[in-house]
């Protein structure tokens, strides 16, 4: 693997937001990894509430916001099995806090608070497969 491959999978990582990336050619492993960018710099998904109208039984206020999964892959509510997990419901929150990881083809995401506010519900469980749009947190804003 050359210098303009490494640096073309570095710039791929950057483009995707991705922290990790492990490449296996013929017979050499190639992985590379940065530090998550600042919490100003990170960008998540947040989805405004649905309105009442549209919403299930559970219609949320209109101060509440969604944070969506970015991708596909396996919600994980604390770092490791036996961790207590980022957040629970009535935890408050600050902009860029870790929420949740969220694990796509090999790699955690980080997951993060778009909004200061208290978590009002968790809206799926550790290890559960979510798909790219899904619900994942609702916290009222402060």
């Amino acid at each position: 693997m050359n210098d303009a491959e490494i640096r073309r999978y570095a710039g791929l990582m950057a483009e995707l937001g991705l922290t990790g990336l492990e490449v296996t050619e013929k017979d050499q492993v190639i992985r590379l990894e940065r530090s998550p960018a600042p919490a100003a710099a990170r960008e998540t998904v947040a989805v405004p509430a649905a309105p009442a109208a549209a919403a299930p039984q559970g219609a949320t206020p209109a101060d509440t916001v969604e944070v969506a999964s970015p991708m596909v892959g396996v919600f994980y509510a604390a770092p490791a099995e036996d961790a207590e997990p980022f957040v629970k419901v009535g935890d408050k929150v600050k902009r860029g806090q870790t929420l949740c990881i969220v694990e796509a083809m090999k790699l955690m995401n980080e997951i993060m608070a778009e909004v200061d506010g208290e978590i009002v519900e968790i809206c799926v469980a550790n290890g559960q497969v979510v798909d790219y749009g899904s619900p994942l947190f609702r916290i009222r804003e402060r």
